[in-house]
């Protein structure tokens, strides 16, 4: 009776439908001393499990490894840079716009004039600027439909 219950067991846990009291049910049995010639290949197995239960990892695990340390540096290295980059940026922006003193035309037409004609300078810098980008976008559309012609 018993032997019929334990082979089912068996069969039951190798398609993965046993539950932990038939599991522990199957560990009693197979670290018993009388199992069943037939089943002696199953006393390993189950005897792995008890055994490993035992085991205990005592090396000990190193808490800080030398990657973290090129990781904190590398990110230390990118704020600096980062940081040196919106200084520099900051610094040149504040002299362009110390370029243009805010005067009225009735104090001196001619100041007046000449900042008149640094402003649309730089507005048409600005401007060619994007315009050159577009030229780009035209030159792909150009090119794809040569590709693809419709």
């Amino acid at each position: 009776m018993v032997l019929d219950r334990i082979e089912k067991l068996i069969e039951k846990y190798f398609e993965g439908e046993t539950s932990i009291a038939e599991e522990n049910e199957l560990k009693v049995y197979f670290s018993s001393t009388d199992v069943a010639q037939h089943l002696k290949q199953y006393q390993t197995i189950f005897g792995y499990f008890s055994q490993a239960k035992e085991q205990q990892f005592t090396q000990e695990i190193p808490l800080e490894t030398k990657k973290r340390n090129i990781v904190m540096w590398l990110s230390v290295a990118a704020s600096v840079v980062v940081m040196l980059g919106v200084g520099t940026f900051m610094y040149f922006e504040s002299n362009k716009s110390q370029q243009f003193a805010a005067c009225s035309p009735e104090d001196n037409p001619e100041l007046a004039l000449q900042q008149t004609q640094k402003a649309l300078a730089l507005v048409s810098e600005h401007l060619n600027t994007g315009i050159e980008s577009v030229s780009y976008i035209n030159e792909y559309e150009n090119s794809k439909n040569k590709i693809f012609k419709k």
